[in-house]
């Protein structure tokens, strides 16, 4: 007999997060619909339920149909960092591209307590808002100079466009401490590793945040984060190896984007791949030692047949998994904040700190703003070192956009195609674009053929934009 095929929705304005992430679990032992077993639920059934095979047995996999949806306002850019650290989530903040900032949209450490360094971190911030502040209309008043209007572009609209270029290049002013606010959608397994990280933070203001995710998280789904807290393995890891590095000087190393590793046969095994998912009908080994025998015209037709018929939004195939690479990278905070969004990809950051010098945007030099945007810098450079005897993690918040920080990450091709395509567009902003162009050449360097179908501007190169948009980096 024939059954009629149902698709429908348990919604959460009638079912809490725990009632709907139990009823998905049962229907592995139960052959009921979904929900007649939703029916047959209370939250303290629920919860029950939670308790003896999440908290009891470990099937923590059945808290990821548990979803929630967190407001963080008023939170600093620092403290975003932990927040957003977190894979399997989806977020989206406050942008310092959009928006400008209030003199006092920022975040103050109660680590500095009431004495003479809280006031001079005060001061400080308040210096790098003003200069900001003053800096916009003074590029505005550049732009115009040198970005003309469009003949069919309207007042209103010129105007935006410029206003909108000049928050682009004054936002390397912005501290760390600057607040933001931003949205997130987590599953409740992930909730409670992310809560766990932020109560093992040497930050305190993140360690609050996490007390009221678990707060908040709670009153949703109070079995499934109740057991969240801090991770003594992650504060002690942290400690030691802080000790252990405490005399390690640090290397400053040549700048910008260094490939450290890749796959270095990465093209044939995702060609070969493919043959061993479409047809070929032989093992791996076979269809690698079948690519590797191609001559470089064939592979070459072989890779154009994979790609030609690929749409503009088209992701590459997961084979494209099958290659990694690895990079030692250097950028602009600013730059940075945009990198991490890129969150599939593997990345490892050290602490802000001004130790790898700052970033100048040409339109900062141009607009007669230099010598103010420089004398903010070292200003806050002087209060980190002052600040950073007492707490090297609190100093951090004083450190602005402008400053450069070291990022190690490893990546697939298939990230690389998705992260180029965003990163390198020409709507995105030229910091993070100057670093995208610089990998994009170096992954056509590595892999020719494939890396030949980025999606990226080909007249631009990476120096070109370092030329046009900075005058020191």
């Amino acid at each position: 007999m024939t059954r009629n095929r149902r698709i429908y929705l348990l919604s959460p304005r009638d079912l809490s997060p725990e009632t709907i992430a139990v009823t998905f679990a049962k229907t592995s032992r139960s052959p009921k619909p979904f929900d007649e077993i939703a029916s047959e639920l209370t939250d303290d059934r629920s919860a029950e339920f939670h308790e003896k095979w999440v908290v009891g047995y470990g099937h923590a996999s059945v808290a990821e149909h548990a979803v929630l949806h967190l407001a963080l306002e008023n939170v600093s850019r620092l403290a975003i960092e932990t927040v957003e650290g977190n894979r399997l989530a989806s977020y989206t903040e406050k942008s310092s591209r959009y928006q400008q900032w209030d003199q006092d949209a920022f975040y103050v450490p109660e680590a500095l307590a009431e004495g003479k360094l809280k006031q001079v971190f005060i001061d400080t911030c308040h210096l790098l808002f003003n200069i900001y502040q003053e800096s916009i209309p003074a590029v505005e008043s550049w732009l115009k100079r040198v970005r003309p209007q469009n003949q069919r572009e309207s007042d209103s609209a010129y105007n935006r466009r410029i206003r909108g270029e000049a928050v682009d290049n004054c936002r390397f002013l912005l501290p760390a401490a600057s607040l933001a606010n931003v949205g997130v959608t987590i599953n409740a397994r992930s909730l409670e590793y992310a809560i766990c990280k932020m109560l093992s933070s040497p930050l305190q203001e993140v360690r609050e945040i996490g007390e009221k995710l678990r707060e908040v998280g709670q009153n949703e789904a109070p079995t499934l984060v109740k057991y969240a807290a801090c991770n003594q393995y992650l504060v002690n890891t942290r400690k030691k190896l802080s000790d252990d590095t405490k005399d390690l000087s640090i290397g400053l190393s040549e700048g910008g984007v260094n490939l450290l590793d890749w796959d270095k046969t990465g093209e044939q095994k995702i060609v070969a791949a493919l043959l061993y998912r479409f047809g070929a009908n032989c093992d791996f080994q076979a269809c690698l030692e079948y690519v590797q025998g191609l001559s470089t015209d064939e592979f070459i037709k072989l890779a154009s047949d994979l790609m030609s018929g690929r749409g503009k939004f088209d992701q590459p195939l997961r084979e494209f998994e099958y290659a990694h690479m690895t990079f030692d990278l250097v950028m602009d905070q600013g730059a940075y904040f945009e990198f991490k969004r890129h969150r599939m990809m593997t990345q490892t950051t050290g602490a802000l700190s001004p130790k790898f010098g700052f970033a100048v945007p040409r339109a900062i030099t141009e607009a007669g703003c230099e010598e103010d945007y420089t004398r903010a810098m070292d200003h806050a450079a002087q209060v980190y070192d002052e600040i950073a005897r007492l707490n090297q993690d609190t100093a951090s918040y004083i450190i602005p956009n402008a400053y450069n920080r070291r990022v190690l990450c490893t990546m697939n091709l298939r990230e690389f195609f998705n992260f180029c395509r965003l990163r390198s567009a020409e709507n995105a902003h030229f910091s993070i674009r100057r670093i995208s162009q610089w990998m994009a050449e170096k992954v056509e360097d590595i892999y020719p053929v494939l890396g030949s179908y980025l999606d990226r501007p080909k007249e631009e190169t990476w120096q070109d934009i370092e030329d046009r948009y900075f005058s020191q980096v």
